[in-house]
């Protein structure tokens, strides 16, 4: 049989932590992960670049057979996946699915907040884009009152330069952190709206008051993934459970590795892809 794995996209290496719960709540299914590590960051990107690049990538992995890609990335998440999803997958694949980060995110803060003042730390084009505040609004059944977001542009760079023990690591985060408690006082969920921030939590929570709930995407992603597949048995039955994951990257191999094995805690062994 030929096998049909769960893509997972991102445009660098934040969405192994994606990868990663995944792999926990799912062990037995087949995994193929694809980095777009030559054009990262996607964050200062336009929508339309962001738009481009996604598809691309999203086409790359239903050409490798994967009947359901996760776009384990905020910023295309926010500025690619409706577009995608909407105008491109009922031409090119109507029985596929593509999937985001977002909208998981965004119905886990709803089921928690008890005051529904949210907030949201992110990158420069996830902010911008909105996508929380509007999808907040949408879907939380009025049950979020207000959404205040903080751009973090230095917090990848730190990640995936490996500086997170550094004394700028600290100075950034603390400044982003105080800096959207300023924004709004009674705060009582704070949402790592990009999948490299779960490296920083340990900074993140000295600086985040203990009252206030800080979520991260990889575990709710993974939840609301079981429970898609639950729901959606036609795509279900089309994966193949081999329990393999292959790594794709379109930069050097060597260099994904090497930064791999920050976010995942073990040596992978990743092939370069062009499109």
């Amino acid at each position: 049989m030929k096998r049909a794995p769960i893509g997972v996209f991102d445009s660098g290496y934040g969405g192994l932590t994606v990868l990663k719960a995944l792999e926990k709540a799912l062990p037995e299914f087949d995994f193929l992960y694809l980095g777009d590590n030559a054009r990262t960051p996607y964050g200062t990107r336009s929508f339309d670049v962001v738009y481009e690049y996604t598809l691309q990538a999203v086409k790359y992995l239903f050409g490798q057979n994967c009947p359901l890609v996760i776009i384990a990335c905020n910023t295309a998440s926010a500025k690619a996946l409706r577009n995608i999803q909407q105008l491109d997958l009922p031409k090119i694949a109507p029985e596929n699915r593509v999937l985001g980060v977002i909208r998981p995110s965004v119905e886990k803060v709803a089921e928690i907040t008890k005051n529904g003042q949210v907030g949201v730390l992110g990158t420069v084009g996830t902010v911008t884009s909105d996508s929380y505040p509007i999808e907040l609004e949408k879907w939380s059944n009025g049950r979020v009152k207000s959404t205040v977001q903080e751009a973090c542009p230095m917090w990848v760079p730190i990640v995936e330069n490996n500086e997170i023990e550094s004394e700028g690591a600290e100075f950034f985060i603390k400044k982003n952190i105080q800096n959207i408690l300023r924004k709004n006082k009674n705060l009582d969920t704070l949402v790592l709206g990009c999948t490299h921030y779960p490296l920083l939590n340990k900074i993140i929570q000295k600086y985040v008051p203990k009252e206030i709930t800080i979520l991260e995407q990889g575990q709710i992603v993974a939840e609301k993934l079981v429970d898609y597949l639950d729901r959606h048995s036609e795509i279900k039955e089309k994966l193949t459970k081999s329990g393999i994951i292959n790594f794709l990257t379109t930069e050097s191999a060597d260099t994904f590795d090497e930064k791999a094995s920050l976010f995942l805690g073990r040596k992978v062994k990743a092939k370069k892809i062009h499109f």
